[in-house]
């Protein structure tokens, strides 16, 4: 492995105004201040790609040399307060612009012209955007990340086949503006083949900017609506054609009505399994204490009779003021799985 390469020293020395002073117009304040910002990106993209080196070396050493299963990663790891994760994202940055300047696509006095978010944007890129911005940066350009957003949109929007051709071909010839088109593609690649299919079919007959943003948001209504239903497991117990439903939705047009509905659904869902495990563990603290109180601690008990009624089979919670005072009684009952009467909820 090559020696870090030593900062110059007059990178380092940033021009930045003085706020006291009103020589510069804002327009040119806030210039030089954007200028200073991306030097110091570019000195945070070297160092985090040879903290991720670093970090690939320790983790390589334990999995091909030691003996504890990746335990002397970890333990450095907390030596350092960094992670597991962070190391990780690290390292696959690392990896990117190994593969990056290994590939020869980009020179390594090039990743100098990046910032960092515009580097890990070009990582993720497909390779045809990659060689055009790294020629970009080999000739000394600047890559920001809105440059590279903004090529990746473009390719996709001008060579997806989830698009018809007369989708492709106007957005090549500039007729259809890649900020419609590519959002679309993104929808579309979350959604079963068989719905792209129906969209495509859409778009095929009016290949057009306002058909292009309702047949996005559509294809974003299915989306969540598939995404929220996969994990409601009220759905589990039962033979559900979710894909007809979704399709039966968006003829009454009510995909959004929808997706709404299965989204608090699955809210509802995730808020009673933490209520189940608050309430389980309530009712255990609330038992071991009364085991350890008695007649000489009164007001202890006051307490815990109190709490009897967030912790019993039947629970009462104040819906406060704002609601007339009114509660909301829940009776938690847990049942054999192959019961499935819901739990009764009242409004007293």
């Amino acid at each position: 492995m090559s020696q870090t390469p030593i900062a110059d020293p007059a990178l380092l020395q940033l021009d930045l105004p003085d706020p006291e002073k009103d020589d510069l117009s804002t327009i040119e304040f806030l210039d030089r201040l954007e200028k200073a910002w991306a030097v110091c990106d570019r000195f945070d993209l070297q160092t985090e790609i040879w903290r991720g080196r670093i970090l690939r070396v320790v983790r390589d050493r334990e999995k091909y040399g030691g003996e504890g299963r990746g335990a002397g990663f970890l333990q450095w790891l907390r030596e350092r307060e960094i992670s597991k994760t962070r190391a990780y994202s690290l390292i696959q940055l690392a990896d990117s612009a190994d593969d990056l300047v290994g590939a020869g696509l980009l020179e390594e006095t090039s990743v100098n012209n990046f910032s960092r978010r515009a580097f890990i944007e070009t990582a993720k890129a497909a390779p045809e955007v990659q060689q055009m911005i790294s020629e970009a940066a080999n000739e000394g350009s600047e890559i920001t990340r809105r440059q590279v957003k903004r090529l990746k949109d473009e390719f996709t929007a001008a060579t997806s086949s989830l698009l018809p051709e007369e989708i492709r071909e106007r957005t090549q010839s500039n007729l259809l503006p890649t900020r419609v088109v590519a959002p679309l593609v993104k929808e579309l690649e979350k959604l079963p083949e068989l719905q792209q299919k129906d969209l495509y079919r859409a778009l095929r007959e009016e290949p057009e900017v306002e058909c292009i943003k309702d047949v996005t948001s559509t294809a974003r209504w299915m989306s969540k609506s598939l995404d929220a239903s996969i994990a409601i497991r009220a759905f589990e117990v039962d033979e559900l054609n979710l894909e007809k439903a979704i399709e039966e939705a968006q003829r009454l047009d009510a995909l959004g009505l929808l997706a709404d509905a299965l989204g608090q659904a699955q809210q509802i869902e995730s808020s009673v399994l933490k209520l189940h495990t608050a309430w389980r563990r309530l009712g255990g603290l609330q038992e071991r204490l009364w085991l350890e109180s008695g007649s000489s601690t009164p007001y202890l008990r006051d307490v815990l009779n109190v709490l009897q009624t967030l912790s019993g089979a039947t629970m009462r919670v104040s819906l406060g003021e704002l609601s007339g005072g009114k509660k909301i009684r829940l009776q938690l009952v847990e049942e054999d799985a192959d019961r499935l009467e819901p739990p009764v909820i009242r409004k007293l």
